[in-house]
């Protein structure tokens, strides 16, 4: 079955590529854009906290809480270029578009980032 846009090309299935309409690949690079923008985000905080936090009654919680904004840096970063990467492919053989878990991942890890930022607070409450 050839893909509607282009019926000259062969099955997608057969792993056939076409030059999908620009306005889906200007969406994906959009999207990909978004997920660099976040991680970049995610280490200036993690840049900030360390850097221009004081010191919490837990030493060393300071940078803890820095790594852990760095690895979720990270991992938005690789999340973003392989759900770009996989758009891409999808699109261009006219398959379904992956499923998708770096949001829930990320989601998991923020709490629990957030989670320890307020136990850190608390504890710097009840030391101070």
């Amino acid at each position: 079955m050839s893909h509607p846009d282009h019926p000259e090309n062969a099955d997608p299935a057969e792993g056939e590529e076409f030059e999908p309409d620009y306005r889906f690949t200007l969406a994906n690079e959009r999207t990909f854009l978004a997920w660099i923008r976040t991680s970049l985000a995610l280490l200036a905080a993690a840049v900030a906290i360390v850097q221009l936090v004081p010191e919490f009654s837990i030493p060393g919680a300071r940078h803890i809480l820095g790594g852990l904004l760095s690895l979720m840096s990270l991992l938005a970063a690789a999340t973003g270029l392989r759900r770009w990467q996989q758009v891409d492919s999808a699109i261009r053989r006219g398959l379904p578009l992956p499923k998708l878990r770096g949001p829930r991942i990320l989601t998991a890890g923020l709490l629990l980032v957030g989670l320890f930022a307020l136990a850190l607070v608390v504890a710097n409450l009840a030391a101070g």
